[in-house]
């Protein structure tokens, strides 16, 4: 069994097995006609239940053959242009090879003595990106989980630095297309359900900064202490980004610490022609960036970063085996002390990688073009009367609805565009996502695949159309 394990003595094997999974994934890109094969779970299930565990193949061809039966011939493939559901994107092949090599050397980036240089290349990515939002020279950060995690870490330091001991008196304030993360968060830090106030939405879903100040003026009537608003930039379901100077104002007015989640936005970081929608982020308090999503990286990359490195210091907790105390004055750099996770994954080769080989304008030019496209697709839904789409994208969101000519009832629209979406996932032809909007039922594109184009989207809607229209034919039929 020895002979499993990754060593000198193994690089022969290594290299034999790992070229053999690449070429089977290879194979599998070059051969995918469409993004998914409909399976269900139901069909899924018993084969991968079938499989006894306890009784290995003991051969990597025949572990890679039942792979492809299980998982890579029915894998939902992001790559494939008509992809356009979820905030999932194609990756780059730098960032591919940055995960192969991570994978083998398995650094952890705790400790300085489990990594080495890969503590200096993950501090010098968070120097980077903390200097591309302009957070100023006190700035620091850290690599996280992913956008969920970093805002949980944002609102726990938020809530350390409240000026307040009773709990009970926080709130945070977030607009109600913001993430579901900050209410959960909220329930992590021990919060109620009332610590997070809802702000309302304008017609482009973004946050009303009217609302907003008349939220902190009851908060300061009431002696609630405002320990954070939290700001996006990119909302999940419309790619909205609140107006972050304004947010920033109030949160100078009132105290507040200014949290952006930029999960989403954070592509315009290295956009050559749309930066400017971020103007304002260089005051926040803390950022919350996803490069897994617009900056083309495997899952995870994502990280945390803060104006003031100081406040890190809520997250670090010494022990005598890992992190001593005395590792501080000896100015060793264990990351452990700002991160809420101990073992952690050396995700930042993956976004070096990328950075070394297509440079940060290569990544923005990509992210521009799923904007740009997004902007012909909206053309393109508001010049059709079978659709109605409801805001005009900020990113490369896309959130409408089939409005069939002969049916006027709201809930068997719903029900046809319901409909619509699942007969599209089960024929795997396309895959779109959903949501609600002012109490009814949408379909949503997420578009982060820069290979497609205007006529997969005018596909897509052909069969969104006619997957509708069935489902609508055979209600009437029932019901005579």
């Amino acid at each position: 069994m020895r002979s499993h394990l990754l060593n000198d003595l193994t690089a022969g094997h290594y290299r034999r097995s790992v070229t053999e999974g690449v070429e089977r994934v290879a194979a599998r890109l070059a051969a995918t006609d469409r993004p998914f094969t409909g399976v269900t779970a139901d069909d899924l299930a018993p084969r991968i239940d079938g499989i006894d565990l306890d009784r290995p193949l003991g051969d990597t061809t025949a572990a890679l053959d039942e792979l492809e039966e299980v998982y890579l011939r029915d894998a939902v493939y992001f790559h494939h242009p008509r992809y356009v559901a979820h905030l999932n994107c194609p990756v780059a092949i730098p960032a591919v090879l940055g995960e192969a090599v991570l994978s083998a050397v398995n650094s952890s980036l705790d400790t300085w003595d489990q990594s080495a240089g890969a503590t200096l290349i993950e501090r010098r990515l968070v120097d980077w990106t903390a200097a591309r939002i302009g957070l100023g020279p006190g700035a620091d950060g850290v690599f996280t989980s992913g956008g969920t995690q970093s805002n949980l870490q944002a609102l726990l330091l938020a809530r350390e630095e409240a000026k307040t001991d009773d709990a009970a008196r926080l709130r945070i304030l977030a607009s109600e297309a913001s993430h579901f993360s900050v209410r959960k968060s909220a329930k992590l830090l021990g919060l109620g359900p009332e610590a997070v106030i809802a702000v309302p939405v304008d017609q482009d879903r973004r946050m009303r900064t009217l609302a907003l100040a008349r939220e902190l003026e009851r908060c300061r009537r009431e002696g609630l202490v405002p320990m954070a608003v939290v700001a996006t930039a990119g909302t999940t379901d419309f790619g909205s980004i609140d107006p972050l100077p304004e947010v920033a104002g109030l949160c100078d007015r009132f105290g507040a610490w200014m949290h952006v989640d930029a999960a989403y936005g954070c592509g315009l970081l290295v956009s050559p022609t749309r930066r400017h929608l971020l103007d304002g982020i260089e005051r926040a308090d803390s950022v919350t960036v996803d490069y897994h999503k617009s900056f083309f990286q495997p899952v995870s990359s994502s990280a945390l970063l803060v104006r003031d490195g100081a406040t890190l210091r809520h997250a670090t907790y010494h022990a005598d085996y890992l992190n001593p105390r005395r590792a501080v004055a000896e100015r060793i750099p264990n990351q452990v002390d700002k991160s809420l996770q101990t073992t952690r994954r050396f995700d930042a080769l993956k976004l070096w990688m990328t950075l070394r080989v297509m440079g940060a304008e290569g990544v923005g030019r990509l992210f521009d073009e799923v904007c740009d496209l997004a902007r012909e697709g909206w053309r393109m839904l508001a010049a059709d009367p079978r659709f109605d789409v409801v805001a005009e994208p900020a990113l490369s969101t896309l959130v409408f609805r089939y409005i069939p000519a002969a049916v006027t009832d709201p809930a068997g629209i719903d029900r046809a565009n319901l409909h619509a979406r699942k007969a599209l996932f089960a024929s795997g032809d396309a895959v779109v996502a959903g949501t609600r909007a002012d109490g009814r039922h949408y379909l949503k594109f997420t578009l982060l695949n820069p290979e497609t184009r205007p006529a997969d989207l005018a596909a897509v809607l052909g069969l969104i159309a006619g997957h509708a229209e069935q489902y609508l034919g055979e209600s009437l039929d029932r019901a005579s």
